[in-house]
């Protein structure tokens, strides 16, 4: 369904700019008409007006799609396969799905499916959010990262590291990390000498006692690549989230979110699969790879 275009009303800070420079091109337009072949040095200037405001740019999205119609039938059954065994009238409904109830549809949109089985119930969800700024200074898609950014460390994920500057004009030894040059037994970063004998009695390498074992290293934690993380590639920036619980005596319940975002707009795909009287939870392999392949549908969607 083409939807309208949204243009969206000022207001604040945006609003007085907008007045002030509606005001400023016809005061312009004024001292043209009233001034045409006087000298320049006639108009008078306004010694206390101060620097013309700097508006911060829109974002690239003004709507959105309409989402029920947006996952292709294929997907869905993909997704869903529990909806195959179902009666005609229930299966269109689950490939149907449910809109989100919402005030505006160009400011936020969202859908779900569902498809239970005896053993297995499954579920799919889309939210997509355009994000609009109403401070002039800041612009759409900077608000839309910080957005982001709230959803991406309340999932836990931690926003990668950014490495410190490196000070200018000093160069620095990699092997110690000292800056060349610096004379010979100099106080290293943490104020003990650059070269230091070994203490006695203790072990030059460790500093422990002369014949007490060395304390294990802590295991580094295992891990297989399925975690909730960063993830490259998709819109923007991206993350996966992965959670699995138990339900009831023999059930677990995985969702998988895939959340993205592409200037002003946020997209989030969240997939549950539920499990009865099954002692293993569902296939997170699986599950995040069905649902960042949906996510890529959708971003080249935005795209188009």
């Amino acid at each position: 369904m083409q939807r309208k275009r949204y243009a969206p009303g000022r207001t604040g800070a945006t609003a007085r700019t907008a007045v002030a420079l509606a005001l400023g091109l016809g005061l312009g337009a004024g001292l043209t008409a009233c001034s045409s072949g006087a000298p320049a040095g006639d108009v008078a200037v306004d010694a206390k007006a101060g620097p013309a405001t700097t508006v911060a740019p829109p974002g690239r999205y003004r709507t959105l799609f309409e989402p029920c119609g947006a996952v292709p039938q294929a997907t869905l059954k993909d997704l869903l396969p529990g909806a195959a065994a179902l009666p005609d009238p229930e299966r269109d409904k689950a490939y149907r799905g449910a809109a989100a109830v919402t005030y505006d549809t160009d400011r936020r949109v969202g859908c779900t499916w569902r498809a239970d089985t005896p053993d297995t119930s499954h579920r799919l969800s889309l939210d997509i959010e355009r994000v609009v700024s109403y401070d002039a200074a800041v612009s759409d898609d900077d608000r839309a990262q910080e957005v982001y950014v709230r959803k991406q460390l309340a999932a836990g994920i931690p926003l990668p590291p950014t490495a410190p500057p490196t000070p200018t004009g000093t160069p620095t030894d990699t092997a110690t990390g000292t800056p060349t040059g610096a004379p010979s037994g100099a106080p290293s970063a943490t104020g003990s000498p650059a070269a230091t004998a070994p203490l006695a009695g203790k072990s030059p390498v460790t500093g422990a006692p002369s014949g007490t074992a060395t304390p294990p290293a802590t295991p580094t934690p295992t891990t297989t690549g399925l975690e909730p993380r960063v993830l490259e590639g998709l819109g923007e920036v991206a993350y996966v989230d992965d959670v699995v619980s138990a339900v009831g005596a023999n059930g677990h319940q995985r969702v998988v979110s895939v959340v993205f975002r592409t200037s002003n707009v946020i997209v989030t795909v969240s997939y549950w699969e539920q499990t009865t009287g099954s002692v293993d939870a569902p296939d997170s392999a699986e599950l995040q790879e069905k649902a960042r392949k949906l996510a890529r549908q959708l971003a080249e969607r935005l795209e188009e």
